[in-house]
């Protein structure tokens, strides 16, 4: 009897997984740009020699404005999208693993071993909580100054103090953020084309079944 042509020859896993959908990629990038529209017309609007270089305060300041308030815009809409909504579940799903992941972070432990990770690390998963919850600090503060008329002096000045530190504190995060991911090709190349090396997955995100 002849052999099976399974055994002949048989199925090898493929050597891309996917990592996120085309609807997935979408929030990313929306988001990614109207952000960098917010930091860029900021430090315009806050740095001198930016600010004498453009010209045109009015014209920043509202692009500023609608750039800061189509901010939630693209998540809003991603959560039509299934799997959008499971991304959101693993980044608010923490378990054992993210806390030996935290621990070998703060000792600076870089073995693969000492950092266990599903589809995102316990740093994706602070990062992403910090910046949503920075993200709406900043709207209801850009709020407040924006209809100057609807709140006292005092409301409007506390939220121009919160405002504008927190800017620069944002403007330091997305620089690491943008950093870690010069760093790492291919995370990048999941973001930018939805598949990744399935060798990079095992070894960077271990407990991730894609």
């Amino acid at each position: 009897m002849p052999p099976r042509a399974d055994t002949e020859h048989p199925v090898s896993a493929p050597a891309r997984v996917r990592r996120f959908t085309r609807a997935e990629r979408w929030v990313h990038r929306t988001t990614a740009v109207l952000m960098g529209v917010c930091v860029v017309t900021a430090a315009c609007l806050y740095i001198p020699t930016f600010a004498e270089l453009v010209g045109r305060r009015e014209l920043v300041v509202r692009i500023h404005e609608w750039a800061g308030l189509l901010l939630p815009v693209p998540v809003l809409a991603g959560l039509a999208s299934r799997a959008f909504r499971a991304d959101l579940g693993h980044l608010n799903r923490w378990g054992p693993h993210d806390r030996t992941w935290l621990r070998a972070a703060l000792r600076r432990d870089h073995r693969r071993a000492s950092r266990p990770a599903g589809k995102f690390n316990a740093g994706q998963k602070t990062y992403a909580a910090w910046i949503a919850g920075a993200t709406l600090v900043m709207l209801g503060t850009g709020l407040l100054m924006w209809f100057t008329h609807l709140t006292p002096l005092m409301w409007r000045t506390s939220a121009t103090f919160v405002h504008d530190w927190l800017a620069l504190t944002i403007g330091v995060v997305l620089a690491g953020h943008i950093g870690m991911a010069l760093g790492d090709p291919e995370a990048r190349r999941g973001l930018r084309t939805g598949l990744v090396r399935r060798e990079w997955a095992e070894r960077e995100h271990p407990l991730w079944r894609p």
